[in-house]
């Protein structure tokens, strides 16, 4: 009886706190074979829009791995992970299987790139002041 109760409990709190993504390691969909990579990449190159989607929701996984490297820095990490997803997009578009890196690799390092850029931007608007806002506060 209790099992069930604490089983439902838990459910509910992963619900609450919108932790499966991080939690379950069923919630993302398995990596791409070599061959099944290699079969995309070329569909894609094709104009098959559909390829590009595929390759997009296959390495979304990779996307929340180099997003836990970003997670002690104070943004939201759904956003990290909207973020992580725009530079995995551009890695997909630009990448050149001829070059002899794997796309996991180029993606990982084009992901790191984008959240990187979004940390900057944030910390370069941090110190600016809106001419709305009030000069000093009567406390």
């Amino acid at each position: 009886m209790w099992e069930v109760v604490v089983a439902i409990l838990a459910s509910i709190v992963k619900e609450i706190l919108n932790l499966g993504y991080l939690t379950n390691t069923n919630s993302f969909p398995n990596p791409l074979t070599p061959e099944e990579e290699k079969k995309y990449l070329e569909a894609y190159k094709n104009g098959d829009e559909e390829a590009r989607n595929i390759l997009i929701e296959r390495n979304l996984r990779l996307v929340a791995h180099v997003v836990k490297k970003y997670s002690g820095t104070g943004k939201d990490i759904d956003d990290l992970i909207s973020i992580g997803t725009i530079g995995l997009i551009k890695a997909i578009s630009t990448f050149d299987s001829s070059k002899g890196t794997h796309l996991a690799t180029y993606a990982a390092r084009c992901i790191e790139n984008e959240i990187l850029m979004s940390i900057r931007t944030e910390k370069k608007m941090k110190g600016e002041v809106f001419l709305q806002d009030p000069i000093g506060v009567d406390k």
